[in-house]
């Protein structure tokens, strides 16, 4: 197989289909939350598509990137590594070891110069490179080594995109981002502890279809799948809004689905496609499972307060909405709701967590 075929001659060879090529890019169309009116678009991209060479470096990590990503079920772990890229050095993955491993990523970087694509999963020790090295080389140089020939750069899972659990306080390791070193390439953010899997696959695709890097928040991450925070799009907003809060993981609230806000959940605060995508291949996320969201796909996530400590106190209007059920007590809760909203966008414009006292100057505002 040759990295000059196009996806279409490999797809053809293993006895794909017209129909089920059009199927894939359907699906790759979904992954991407784009429009199926982009369907025959990204067919005549992948048509005229080379494989392009995938470099993935694993760093301060626990493999969980990587346990997610094979569990992606569109596109599929084996359609993205043996039809659409050429993923031609994985510490997981790969079969070679030791001086082979490491003869293939320079191999790779040479022969695909300023085209290749660097994944890049794990956080990044600057306070001692002693404290994770690969063949003999710290972290910190074999990113910026392997940096300067890619074309972009891909930080899957939040310790890469920034810093994740290394970084948390103290932070022994001086742990820090990709974005931290590299400034000067193209820098995609796929956080997440782990990142779902389809978004990870789904960002590839994107690479693979249009030859460029999806469209960004302002932290890095792409929009098709953190454009919306977990609050908005979960199945229990609807009990928020009404100040139906289960106390305990195990009162008649939790029982009857209400919401986890006041048990820790991070939904409001938190960008990601949990709500939408869902989790094994769509069965479920862990708001549906019963437990709060921890907000692990947004900076400092481990630093942002107990995993089972409210963002905040319900707000005026609640009690009265459950006790009275009155025209007055829906509206006097409908306006907490947008309270909430305003408190919770200037949290997220200053990168911060809801706290009590935000609440107040809302109210007294």
């Amino acid at each position: 197989m040759s990295k000059d075929d196009s996806l279409v001659d490999v797809l053809q060879r293993s006895g794909v289909s017209r129909r089920g090529f059009l199927k894939f890019c359907a699906l790759t169309a979904s992954a991407m939350a784009l429009s199926p009116a982009m369907v025959p678009r990204i067919a005549a991209a992948l048509e005229q598509a080379r494989r392009p060479s995938v470099i993935w470096m694993s760093f301060q990590e626990c493999t969980g990137c990587t346990e997610s990503l094979t569990r992606s079920h569109s596109a599929t772990i084996e359609n993205l590594i043996f039809n659409a890229i050429s993923l031609d050095y994985h510490h997981t993955l790969q079969a070679a070891s030791g001086e082979a491993a490491e003869a293939a990523r320079e191999a790779a970087m040479e022969e695909n110069w300023g085209k290749y694509l660097l994944v890049v999963d794990g956080s990044i020790p600057v306070g001692n490179p002693g404290f994770s090295t690969i063949a003999g080389i710290s972290n910190k140089d074999m990113l910026l080594e392997t940096a300067r020939g890619a074309a972009a750069i891909v930080a899957v899972g939040t310790c890469s995109a920034y810093g994740g659990l290394p970084h948390a306080a103290p932070n022994p390791t001086g742990a820090v981002s990709v974005a931290d070193l590299v400034t000067d390439k193209p820098i995609v953010n796929v956080p997440g502890c782990p990142p779902i899997p389809v978004v990870i696959s789904g960002v590839l695709t994107h690479y693979l279809t249009f030859g460029e890097i999806p469209e960004l928040d302002e932290l890095g991450r792409p929009m098709a799948f953190y454009g919306q925070n977990i609050h908005d799009r979960c199945y229990r907003r609807p009990f928020y809004e009404r100040g139906q809060f289960a106390e305990t993981f195990d009162d008649e609230g939790a029982k009857k689905g209400w919401c986890l806000f006041k048990l820790g959940c991070k939904g409001p605060v938190t960008y990601n496609a949990c709500a939408t995508v869902k989790w094994n291949q769509g069965t479920s996320f862990p708001i549906e499972s019963g437990h709060g969201c921890l907000g692990c796909s947004e900076p400092d996530f481990w630093d942002m307060g107990g995993f089972y400590e409210a963002l905040s106190t319900p707000l005026p209007g609640f009690n009265e909405a459950i006790a009275y059920g009155t025209a007055a007590g829906a509206v006097a809760g409908l306006a907490s709701g947008v309270l909430a909203s305003r408190v919770k966008k200037r949290a997220k414009d200053q990168h911060q967590t809801v706290s009590v006292d935000d609440l107040e100057k809302g109210e007294s505002s």
